[in-house]
């Protein structure tokens, strides 16, 4: 019963997802708690507790190449990952119709991924790293700080601790990339484990599918390394963990595609990025048959970043620290409590230079915020027919002040198979500006940013309901929610003031989002499932002179059906998504010299398809997949792409794909030794 106590303890003192029980979590690593491991269920399931969210794992993520984090949402419905531009290849989550800065990214329950490091950070998990994706919806919990405004991502690595085992990833795709990962773990006697999580990719070519002169993607390079350790004891637990990344990313005009203007160079983007992150995590269990323990958690990062976007510049270096002191317990399995104490210290040492013009010297800025909290939440579980989760916290931060945070979920199952929902919550964000919307510098518009940003605030509220029946035998699960959003200070990109501009500023105007999606999943045979989902958003704010205008590059509709299906136990696997993007709105165009608009006012839909056959074997597997198989790509992407010096150079007005059909062939390999 070794790894039923390794998994239980780990379990109960740190906890996957906040709100979840130490089984709960258990059972979200893929890990049956008894003596040997099964195969782990496909499909993305249904948090259990009070949060409402989904867990996808690490089955599940094999139903796509998932090269990353920002791919591993191919079949989830609630998640969307959107091309920032089209040049440098920053991609954004967006979760209930906002964008991921406000969803808060977590690695194993750490924030992380935060002000400079967001634009890329979805490149900087390798897939295959990957046990389990948790995305929490809505206003979340507590524990983990008060930036959560939409929900949660929580993002867990391969543990040192399960049974030792060794598991490589070989990828390559007609685009001529390559990615190469490898991992493994083994026990160092009878309470230390160690794990190494390795990542290589280069992109070899550069391509122009659409004779712009610009490349589509810009080809990446990138090297990862993770080592970890783990100790085990009977009432202490110690984890520690290091991560190093080193990319470099190179786009702009083809030097086979494009020819250089008059006395100008060729347009090009160059990012360069050094990462360093560093964990610890110890927990002291004083009653282990209550989830009684004491942890304490500390992280500490570094990022480094020089980014050239023709003669523009932005170089950043980011340093981060946090340290989290939790106390938890549990009393009769009706009462929980959790309560914790933590601080986060950021520093942004930033210099850049807005306007293309290499004669002009870098300004230079300083940003510094430390902030310092305590929170309590208690949960009340009436024999799994009701759970209700209350939270409170309270933040003081040296550069905006105080903060108070109230969150409440609720769940009620009347029924085994029917379950209701409820929470509400608020959230807060620090704005950093520049950081975040770097890749902004890819254009010819001016840069605008106002020297009086203020911390955003917003009220989160949802509501919705499972149901699973039993149609002539075969399940089918219905699921409805419904989340509102508001703001009361939000950070606003205006793109329709001056089409040749861009502004970035705090506004107090009405601003708000809501989301609808309803989800059925059904299961003919044992082996097949489908998956058919829809989703409604409506996404306004205030651009000026109080008009409430529809959120520009935002679709309001989206429609997804999956496929899954795996004959004979597993041998093989087919998957295929089907997703159907709605139309939306464009910044306001603008009528150029010649008489014809910059671009159109809106853009429509648009369908997307990916498919993948994956054939099993012992220890090893072979799959080959395509990705956007309709072959869909957003027209003029980039606008005034023949002359990117120009007023009218604009590579950030993308709504879909960039590139065209592409087909990839992989490999896997797993060895276990089951202890």
């Amino acid at each position: 019963m070794r790894i039923r106590n390794i998994i239980m303890a780990v379990s109960a003192a740190f906890g996957a997802v906040s709100g979840t029980s130490a089984q709960e979590y258990a059972d979200s690593l893929g890990q049956e708690l008894q003596e040997v491991v099964v195969r782990a269920p496909r499909g993305v399931r249904k948090m259990a507790g009070a949060v409402n969210g989904d867990i996808i794992s690490a089955s599940e993520l094999k139903r796509a190449a998932c090269c990353n984090l920002g791919e591993s949402f191919t079949t989830n419905p609630s998640v969307d990952v959107n091309y920032s531009d089209a040049a440098t290849g920053a991609r954004q989550i967006r979760l209930l119709g906002l964008s991921g800065s406000y969803v808060q990214m977590l690695t194993e329950n750490v924030p992380n991924f935060r002000a400079a490091a967001a634009p890329y950070g979805l490149g900087y998990v390798p897939g295959p790293w990957m046990q389990s994706i948790q995305v929490s919806k809505g206003a979340s919990s507590v524990k983990n700080g008060y930036e959560s405004v939409t929900g949660q991502i929580n993002i867990e690595m391969k543990k040192p601790q399960l049974d030792p085992s060794f598991s490589a990833n070989v990828y390559y795709d007609m685009m001529n990339k390559l990615e190469v990962n490898a991992d493994g773990n083994l026990h160092l006697g009878k309470n230390w484990s160690a794990g190494l999580l390795t990542h290589f990719e280069n992109g070899f070519s550069s391509h122009d599918g659409n004779d712009d002169g610009f490349m589509d993607m810009p080809r990446v390079r990138q090297v990862a390394l993770m080592p970890r350790v783990a100790y085990l004891g009977t009432n202490y637990v110690f984890q520690a963990a290091v991560k190093y990344l080193d990319e470099r990313r190179l786009g702009g005009q083809d030097d086979h595609h494009a020819m250089a203007m008059d006395g100008m160079p060729l347009y090009k983007i160059r990012i360069d990025t050094r990462r360093w992150e560093a964990m610890t995590k110890n927990a002291y269990m004083f009653d282990r048959d209550n989830d009684g323990n004491v942890a304490l958690i500390l992280s500490a990062s570094a990022h480094d970043q020089d980014a050239a976007y023709g003669l523009r510049l932005y170089d950043v270096e980011q340093r981060e620290v946090y340290s989290s002191l939790m106390f938890e317990r549990k009393w009769n399995g009706l009462h929980a409590l959790s309560a914790g104490l933590s601080m986060n210290y950021d520093y942004l040492n930033q210099h850049y230079r807005l306007i293309p013009d290499e004669q002009m010297l870098p300004s230079y800025s300083l940003d510094r915020e430390m902030v310092a909290g305590a929170y309590g939440q208690y949960t009340l579980n009436l024999d799994d027919k009701l759970i209700a989760m209350a939270g409170l916290r309270y933040d003081w931060s040296d550069r905006y002040g105080s903060m108070v945070t109230p969150r409440m979920h609720l769940r009620y199952n009347p029924l085994t198979d029917l379950s209701f929902h409820a929470s509400a919550g608020r959230g807060y964000r620090s704005p950093h500006a520049l950081a975040e919307y770097s890749y902004m510098l890819a254009s010819s518009r001016r840069l605008v940013v106002s020297q009086s940003l203020r911390r955003e605030a917003a009220w989160n509220f949802g509501a919705g309901g499972n149901w699973t029946i039993y149609p002539a035998g075969k399940k089918l699960g219905v699921a409805v929610e419904y989340y509102y959003t508001t703001f009361s200070n939000q950070l606003m990109l205006n793109l329709d003031r001056d089409p040749h501009a861009a502004y970035i500023y705090s506004s107090d105007g009405r601003s708000y989002s809501h989301a609808f999606q309803t989800e059925l999943t059904f299961e003919p045979i044992s082996e097949l499932t489908l998956t058919a989902a829809w989703r409604l958003t409506d996404v306004k704010a205030d651009y000026g002179d109080g008009l409430m205008l529809q959120k520009p590059l935002t679709s309001r509709n989206k429609g997804l059906f999956t496929v899954g299906w795996a004959p004979r136990m597993g041998l093989w696997q087919f998957d295929v998504s089907c997703a159907v993007n709605g139309g939306g709105r464009m910044p306001t165009p603008y009528e150029r010299p010649s008489g014809a608009m910059s671009w159109r006012d809106t853009y429509g839909s648009y369908v997307g398809l990916n498919a993948q056959i994956t054939r099993n074997f012992r220890h090893w597997s072979i799959y080959l997949g395509g990705e956007n198989l309709t072959n869909f790509r957003q027209p003029d992407a980039i606008v005034g792409a023949a002359d990117p010096w120009g007023a009218d150079f604009d590579a950030t007005m993308v709504y879909g794909p960039l590139q065209g059909a592409m087909v990839y062939i992989g490999f896997r390999y797993n060895f276990t030794k089951y202890l």
